[in-house]
């Protein structure tokens, strides 16, 4: 095995020369730096994890503690996650990935245990037992998702109250008075997931002030049961000439659905989703969309856990709490309402 007095050896350096040219914790000439990072990828040197964690108090991990529901659609919880680990990859971070059911055990596990030098938490509920523990924390800790009490740690969050506006201020704007909205399933929010509500209530409050009516449901999250309460919820509101989706499921099943019925969009109905442009992209949904920005919420976190983890003015800055606004992807599936000029 290649150590870092190989590198040292070859390079005509010493030991701490090596070491710093390759961590970067000193400054070192450009010349001596690239002769040392050179010699190690033609070596083939690995740094031992172990001895550097020991050596700088630091692993060089970050710790994501996320978990897969069966009521929530897995293909947009991993966009979330993708986005945390693919910034700390960038950053030289590794990410320990941790899915126990009991969050609150493994957070603290790997806290205490120093595996991780910081921790970003997915799937955030309202009153999520996890907060109080990563507030008391050695390490720093961020969360993509917002909890009731947000005091003591960084947040980072689509504003959903304004995303559910924005999708009745576009529909009114087309005259729209009549829609359906479909949420994640009840079990989310019955576990604390704010941000279906936080939606839902906006965009009910936006209707009422414009006069519009809206049908609120919850939609399952996975086929063929969605595509069911899709083709239920047609059936039962005939005359609703809009469909706003705050569930990837429902939006991921409808081109099946509106095809069997053989229903148009926009001509016969029109359509808004709240995704990411990936995830059109990969189940290629031509609907109009609240972007949401997986990839640059999971980026934020990471890359102010990691200001907060090598930084000590970081670290003692008060948290913050950031929340994108929304943007809509206009792809064309919205327009007046059938038999409306």
């Amino acid at each position: 095995m290649v150590t870092i007095g190989d590198i040292a050896k070859a390079a005509g350096v010493s030991r701490s020369t090596a070491s710093y040219a390759l961590s970067g914790k000193r400054t070192i000439s450009d010349s001596v730096r690239r002769r040392v990072q050179e010699l190690a990828l033609e070596l083939g040197y690995t740094p031992n994890a172990g001895a550097r964690a020991l050596a700088t108090s630091q692993t060089m991990v970050v710790g994501l503690l996320a978990q897969f529901f069966s009521d929530e659609f897995a293909p947009a919880m991993l966009q979330y996650m993708l986005g945390v680990s693919d910034t700390a990859r960038a950053l030289g971070y590794d990410t320990l990935l941790v899915t126990e059911t009991d969050g609150a055990h493994a957070l603290t596990r790997i806290t205490s245990s120093r595996m991780v030098d910081g921790v970003v938490l997915l799937n955030v509920a309202q009153d999520d037992e996890r907060v109080p523990i990563l507030r008391s924390a050695p390490q720093p800790g961020a969360l993509v998702g917002m909890p009731g009490d947000c005091s003591g740690v960084d947040v980072f969050d689509l504003d959903f109250e304004a995303a559910g506006r924005l999708m009745v201020e576009h529909m009114h704007a087309h005259g729209h008075r009549e829609l359906i909205l479909v949420s994640q399933p009840e079990h989310v929010v019955e576990r604390g997931g704010a941000y279906v509500w936080r939606l839902q209530n906006a965009a009910l409050r936006e209707a009422r002030e414009r006069g519009i009516e809206i049908h609120a449901v919850f939609g399952a999250s996975r086929q063929p049961e969605v595509g069911q309460d899709l083709h239920g919820l047609l059936d039962a509101h005939p005359t609703a000439t809009g469909l706003l989706l705050n569930n990837e499921a429902a939006a991921a099943a409808l081109p099946s659905v509106l095809t069997a019925r053989g229903l148009r969009v926009p001509e016969d109905l029109s359509v808004i989703g709240r995704y990411s442009d990936e995830f059109a992209r990969t189940f290629s949904l031509p609907y109009s969309s609240i972007e949401s920005a997986p990839d640059r919420l999971g980026e934020q976190a990471v890359r102010q856990l990691v200001r907060r983890i090598e930084s000590p003015q970081a670290r003692a800055e008060p948290p913050v709490r950031r929340l994108l606004a929304p943007e809509l992807v206009d792809r064309g599936s919205t327009g007046r309402p059938p038999g409306r000029p």
